[in-house]
């Protein structure tokens, strides 16, 4: 395996522009990938200007920086496998009354797992993305590390601890120890023509941020026979819901129920078909239960031990107490209570240093 050729996930914008950029200049043989997931028109939502990573737009500007930059790329068409484990996986948590976040499966299923099958295929020993977060080995512990990047604003190990200990062997992150500022600048110096391009803020494949929009086009023999069901606050029925899928704890707007004062989701319950809402400090929870466990920097965590928690991506990591944590389950106490904990999102454990120790999906 060629230990210095890399395939570098182009994603069309600045930040993987620019991560290619670094790894051309430090000598790896570079091979741009743009990987083709999905389609507005297979996904709806179309804007009247396709943008985002998979448009036209995006796959063209991948292609110009690396044509510019004397490297080849490629689209490869990963559209069936993002199918299967991303956007079947989003469908069906929403259905379940739980919230997921797409970007933490694709990371692991879709631009690892399969990047990595194309890396063989191509002889490359690396995959390098332009994800703002560090990758080191140690050799005390034998594992690889993933730690906060320097830019604590960009940091995104929170949707990367899913990244097994294989992939992370394997995997380059250039902008880890540099500023979203410090890469804007690069892109300028070396000419790159997405040097401005905007960051893109939705889910992807749901480009018009319109949830409700994408499921009853996606499934809608499954959503129209979703049934209404009831409003439950502090044990009383105040009115009717739509549906299920169509709500998330801690939503506030939307709900169409008159009690003089604002009101949120804090449970959902598919099996009885009710969605209860409570006033806002009704949100706050001090213990939370994760499964589906992956450990990172670290094999274990032992009960008592002092982490730092996460439990959403704009969340602050904060510090609570292991209750549980085995191969399958992970239970932690806040100091401090954490507001409108979401089944399906990920709970994400560090240590005072910002090394990721594992991460799970949040049961309850």
């Amino acid at each position: 395996m060629n230990e210095k050729r890399v395939i570098v996930a182009m994603s069309g914008g600045v930040d993987s522009s620019v991560a290619a950029a670094l790894l051309n200049n430090q000598g790896y043989e570079v091979i741009g990938i743009t990987m083709k997931t999905w389609g507005f028109m297979e996904v709806g939502g179309a804007p009247k200007h396709e943008s985002g990573c998979c448009s036209l737009d995006a796959i063209f500007d991948a292609k110009n920086v690396a044509t510019n930059l004397g490297f080849p790329h490629y689209t490869v068409d990963f559209t069936k496998a993002f199918e299967e484990a991303v956007i079947e996986n989003f469908v069906d948590e929403y259905l379940h009354g739980r919230t997921p976040n797409p970007c933490v499966v694709c990371n692991r299923k879709i631009k690892w797992e399969e990047l990595l099958k194309k890396a063989d295929s191509l002889d490359a020993k690396y995959v390098a993305t332009g994800h703002y977060a560090t990758v080191d080995y140690n050799p005390k512990s034998n594992r690889y590390t993933l730690r906060y990047s320097r830019d604590d604003k960009k940091d995104q190990t929170y949707a990367l601890w899913g990244l097994t200990q294989e992939s992370l062997s394997r995997t380059l992150f250039p902008l880890g120890h540099l500023t979203k500022d410090e890469v804007r600048k690069l892109a300028g110096e070396f000419k790159l023509k997405t040097a401005s391009k905007p960051d893109s803020q939705e889910i992807c494949f749901v480009a018009d941020d319109n949830y409700e929009r994408f499921l009853r086009e996606r499934i809608p023999d499954v959503i129209n026979k979703v049934e209404e069901g009831d409003f439950v606050y502090h044990g009383k029925k105040v009115g009717k819901h739509k549906g299920i899928p169509f709500y998330t704890i801690g939503q506030r707007r939307g709900l169409n129920v008159s009690l003089g004062k604002p009101v949120y989701v804090k449970d959902i319950n598919p099996a009885t078909g009710t969605i209860e809402i409570a006033d806002k400090e009704e949100l706050q929870e001090n213990i939370v239960t994760a499964e589906d466990i992956n450990y990172v920097s670290k094999d274990s965590l032992k009960h008592g031990e002092v982490v730092f928690g996460k439990i959403r991506y704009s969340d602050r990591a904060s510090k609570a107490e292991v209750v549980e944590a085995s191969s399958s389950v992970i239970k932690i106490k806040f100091d401090e209570p954490k507001n409108a904990v979401t089944p399906g999102q990920s709970l994400v454990l560090y240590d005072e240093l910002g090394y990721v120790l594992a991460g799970g999906i949040i049961t309850k």
